[in-house]
């Protein structure tokens, strides 16, 4: 591993790999050298993006609780063990977007199924693999991608910005307790981004005033090398 290339080798899982930010995680990773799998539910897509990247596509639905298993195996199959996991995929719950007192319970139970037992139960399968490879000193890390949504109370936003605090406030605890595993957990948010799941929340908003994905994705690979031993980089040196 050199500095101008300090993704080359790290073993790096991504779900919702497909659109948006977790596409643009998947194109500049491989690019930079790692060993990426990703997941996403739509066979078609999932064959398409692996065919444009070189990664390992898995199709898998994180918020289905019967996925997570053979998905944490087939990541770990695929990249030979695992250094970094991206709980990217995400759901807004109703749509349209609708007060707390209009949402029905199976759009919550939705959100929480994606953006908070998802990670959670995949982080949990995948944990004893983080921890080997931080005992091999490679250094493991989970990113959970949060929003500005999971701090702040923006109305229609409930299903979604429960889930995400939730998810934010379990990262942070989880940090605290798998210190002494050497695993270190990153809550990110890449802010409002051009992306198809922003443009069905919000199909009014004009694309030229929000970040593009592949900004936010090298914004949070450079958190992450930071975050990893020997793997410091400069923002401007990671693939765009």
């Amino acid at each position: 591993m050199t500095a101008k290339n300090p993704l080359e080798g790290l073993r790096i899982a991504v779900t919702g790999g497909t659109s948006g930010l977790g596409l643009a995680l998947v194109q500049q990773l491989t690019a930079g050298g790692a060993d990426v799998a990703f997941c996403a539910r739509t066979p078609s897509s999932v064959r398409h993006t692996a065919r444009r990247t070189g990664a390992s596509g898995i199709v898998a639905d994180v918020g289905r609780k019967s996925d997570i298993h053979p998905l944490a195996l087939q990541f770990a199959g695929a990249l030979g063990g695992l250094d970094v996991l991206v709980n990217n995929a995400s759901s807004l719950g109703p749509l349209p977007l609708a007060l707390a007192a209009d949402t029905d319970c199976e759009d919550l139970e939705r959100a929480l199924a994606v953006n908070l037992l998802g990670p959670f139960r995949l982080t949990k399968a995948l944990f004893g693999a983080l921890a080997a490879s931080a005992r091999q000193g490679r250094g493991a890390l989970v990113v959970n991608i949060s929003s500005d949504a999971a701090v702040s109370a923006y109305p229609g936003w409930g299903a979604y910005g429960a889930s995400k605090a939730a998810l934010r406030h379990l990262t942070a605890i989880w940090a605290e307790e798998a210190r002494g595993d050497g695993i270190a957990f990153l809550s990110v948010d890449p802010g409002d981004m051009d992306t198809p799941l922003h443009a069905l929340a919000l199909p009014d908003d004009d694309p030229a005033g929000l970040k593009r994905p592949e900004t936010a994705a090298a914004e949070i690979i450079a958190a992450m090398l930071a975050a990893l031993p020997g793997r410091v980089v400069e923002t401007a040196t990671v693939p765009a």
